[in-house]
């Protein structure tokens, strides 16, 4: 059997797709790129991704099966130094729900709502 990853992919429920999209691209300073949906049912904003390396492509997700909100599930997105997308959250219309703080060898994690209700991470190392 080959090894893998646990996560291959993940999807942000939205209601307003171009709202959030705003805030992500804002908050990550990076550009999403539009997607279809194989199944012609959604909407949906990928966030930039190589799949032939470490980690997992994902997308806002805009569909009639699920909704945002905070929840069991947190994406972490990887950053260089969370401090500084942290920053851009509130001016982006989220809110900072737990400043940066150490997880030890881990590095560091800042926990964050979007403006559509989801609660996400930022981790790195510095």
């Amino acid at each position: 059997m080959t090894k893998m990853n646990a996560v291959g992919w993940f999807d942000i429920y939205v209601d307003d797709l171009d709202r959030a999209v705003g805030f992500y691209e804002a908050v990550l300073g990076r550009k999403l790129e539009e997607i279809g949906d194989p199944t012609g049912e959604s909407q949906m904003m990928s966030f930039p991704a190589e799949m032939s390396v470490y980690g997992a492509g994902g997308a806002l997700t805009k569909s009639q099966h699920a909704r945002p909100g905070i929840g069991g599930t947190i994406i972490y997105f990887s950053v260089a130094d969370c401090a500084t997308e942290e920053s851009r959250v509130e001016a982006a219309g989220g809110k900072v729900i737990r400043p940066k703080f150490s997880i030890g060898e881990f590095g560091w994690v800042s926990l964050l709502q979007d403006t559509e209700g989801n609660m996400i991470g930022l981790n790195s190392m510095k």
